[in-house]
Parts: C-alpha cells; structure tokens; sequence
C-alpha cells in the first residue's frame, strides 16, 4: 500500500509547537480529585457541546476538564458572589420548578 502523506490521525490541535506559549492551569472544582494540580494546556476546544480544557496526566495520557472546573475559565460572578452561601443558581431554580409541575401535569398531578 502507498504512502498517503496527506492522510493524518494525529490531531493538530493536540499539538504544541515551540512558537506557541506554555500555558498552564490549575483544577479548581471543590470536589474533584486533582483540585490544586497543575497542567499544561494541550489544546482547548468544544467537545461534547461543552467547553473542554485537553492536556497530559502524569502517565502520558491525554486527557479532558471541563474548563469552568478550572483557572482558564473566566471566573463565575454567581459563585463568586454567592461565597457558599446558595449552591443552586436562581435560573436553575425556576427551571427546576418548570420540569416538575410539567411531570406533575403529565402525570394526572
């Protein structure tokens, strides 16, 4: 079989050139096991609808955060002012109340 040059499974997002700056994070998530670690940024993009930070782990795996669970994204004005005093947003709140009474009708309720 020839050699098709022009056919690549490497990602070119996925890679580092010496131009480019290092950048790196830090996981911020309250409850996730790498909160405090640092990593370098391998590439981030929108994966799975969701904005997603793509480094290596110790072992050389790559490996996917959502970004708001980390540094890189801009930080929440919610979480920000809300300081722990309220874990759910009010937005989320009357969406939550809109699903049930919705269950509630279909259900004879």
């Amino acid at each position: 079989m020839a050699s098709r040059p022009w056919l690549s499974f490497k990602s070119r997002t996925a890679v580092r050139t010496d131009t480019q700056a290092r950048i790196e994070f830090e996981v911020t998530h309250p409850f996730h096991p790498w909160r405090g670690q640092r990593f370098v940024l391998s590439t981030r993009k929108q994966n799975w609808g969701e904005d997603r930070v793509m480094f290596y782990d110790a072992d050389g795996r790559l490996r996917s955060l959502l970004a708001s669970w980390t540094d890189v994204a801009a930080p929440d004005v919610f979480i920000e002012i809300a300081a722990g005093r309220s874990f759910v947003r009010p937005d989320d709140l009357a969406t939550l109340a809109a699903l049930i009474e919705q269950i509630e009708r279909s259900h004879g309720g």
